[in-house]
This record gives C-alpha cells, sequence and structure tokens, in this order.
C-alpha cells in the first residue's frame, strides 16, 4: 500500500486528518521530526477521532532514516513548486507520497534532489497559495489508490 510521509508537521488537526486517512484507507503515515506538536496533543486526538489505533503511524528523525527503513520507496513530493500535475503521475503500490510543512512546505534540497519528475502539484487558481495539508493528502492518496484500483477497498 501507499505511504504517506509528513515531513516535519506542524498543526495537530491536519494530521489528526490525516491519521484518520490511512485508517480508512490502509496506508502507513511516517512522521519526519521535529513535529510541531505532541502525538498526544489532544487537538491531534479529536481530528483523528479514535482512529489512531486503527492506523500505522512510524516517526523518523529524517528522511533519510524513513528512507532506510522502508526500502527506500520510489517519493513523490507535493508542492507548489511541483514539475508535474499529480494526475499524470504512474503510481505504484508501495510509492511514498511526501508532503511538507504547512507554513513553509518542503526545503528547496528536497525538492532538488527528487527532480522535476518527483515532485508533483496540485493544479489550483494562480493567484492561490495552498490547499490545505490534508485535503492535498487525500487529494493525491485517492488518485494513487485510483490507479491502483483501490486495492482492499470497497
Amino acid at each position: 500500500m501507499f505511504k504517506i510521509v509528513l515531513f516535519e508537521p506542524e498543526i495537530p488537526p491536519n494530521t489528526g486528518n490525516i491519521i484518520r486517512l490511512c485508517a480508512n484507507t490502509g496506508c502507513a503515515l511516517h512522521l519526519i521530526e521535529p513535529l510541531g506538536f505532541d502525538l498526544e496533543d489532544k487537538k491531534l486526538r479529536r481530528a483523528g477521532l479514535d482512529y489512531r489505533e486503527f492506523a500505522q503511524v512510524k516517526v523518523h528523525p529524517n528522511l533519510a532514516h524513513f528512507r532506510r527503513e522502508t526500502g527506500n520507496p520510489r517519493v513523490f513530493a507535493a508542492s507548489t513548486r511541483g514539475g508535474t500535475a499529480y494526475h499524470r503521475i504512474d503510481y505504484r503500490e508501495g510509492d511514498a507520497l511526501l508532503f511538507g510543512p504547512e507554513t513553509r512546505g518542503l526545503p528547496t534540497s528536497i525538492l532538488d534532489e527528487l527532480g522535476p519528475s518527483g515532485t508533483l502539484r496540485i493544479p489550483m487558481r494562480s493567484d492561490s497559495r495552498s490547499l490545505n495539508l490534508s485535503n492535498a493528502a487525500a487529494l493525491v492518496l485517492y488518485e494513487a489508490l485510483r490507479q491502483v484500483n483501490f486495492p482492499g477497498l470497497e
């Protein structure tokens, strides 16, 4: 299944919503430190409801550790600076979908490392800054799931 990776997430309710997304799709959630909150934060729990126990959530000290621990999956990073529209990627089970911190996005060094084919964008109005993190994660994940025929989902 797919891996959702949040790089240095800052806002507990967004991560809580993504925990719920992962619980309902069978995808694992990987959090890259530092986190802008404690995993026991009441706002995180409220947004995730009781889904935390049904989601696989793993915390990693850095992106390199995530890659080593998960077998070096293909990584696609969502960014307003992305090179390829998210629906034009050919996703495969096991791919990692990487999202940056809410207030600043992914560092340029990560985007440069992944290159234009590894950075994706969500089309939106030119005068818009970005979508909400949990909305963006759901949008990209469901496109990836659609492409592989929603394995294990009804």
